[in-house]
C-alpha cells in the first residue's frame, strides 16, 4: 500500500490529533500527546482510519508524518499505538527506537490523559 497523493495531513496539536484528509473529509487520525516536561516526546496512542478509507495507505502515511514531525521538532516518538509500533519495526530507518525508560514514562503520563482511552 502506497501513500495516497490526494491525502493532506494536518497537525491539530491543541486537540492531540494528526488528521489525514481525503477529498476534504477526515479519513484518519493519530491521537497523541506530548510528554512533560517540554520539549517532550510525541506519544502515539491510537491510529484510526475510517472504514471507507481503509486500504489506501492512510494509516502508514499518518505514522510516517508523525515520525517526520517529531524529527523536525527534534523529539522522539513513543509508539504506544500497536499500529504505529508495527510500522516502526518495519521502518527502522525512519523510526528510531526509544529507551524502555521513556516508554515507561509515556505509559505513566498516559494515565493523565483519560480522553485517549
Amino acid at each position: 500500500m502506497g501513500q495516497n497523493a490526494a491525502v493532506e495531513i494536518r497537525d491539530d496539536r491543541d486537540h492531540g490529533n494528526l488528521v489525514a484528509y481525503e477529498g476534504g473529509e477526515s479519513a484518519g487520525t493519530i491521537a497523541y500527546f506530548v510528554t512533560d516536561p517540554a520539549p517532550g516526546a510525541l506519544v502515539a496512542v491510537h491510529t484510526v482510519v475510517r472504514p471507507e478509507h481503509e486500504g489506501k495507505g492512510i494509516a502508514g502515511a499518518l505514522v510516517r508524518e508523525f515520525y517526520a514531525m517529531a524529527a523536525r521538532e527534534g523529539v522522539p516518538v513513543v509508539p504506544l499505538c500497536p499500529y504505529a509500533a508495527k510500522w516502526a519495526k518495519r521502518h527502522p530507518d525512519e523510526a528510531p527506537e526509544v529507551s524502555a525508560e521513556l516508554v515507561q514514562e509515556a505509559e505513566r503520563q498516559l494515565r493523565h490523559h483519560p480522553e485517549l482511552f
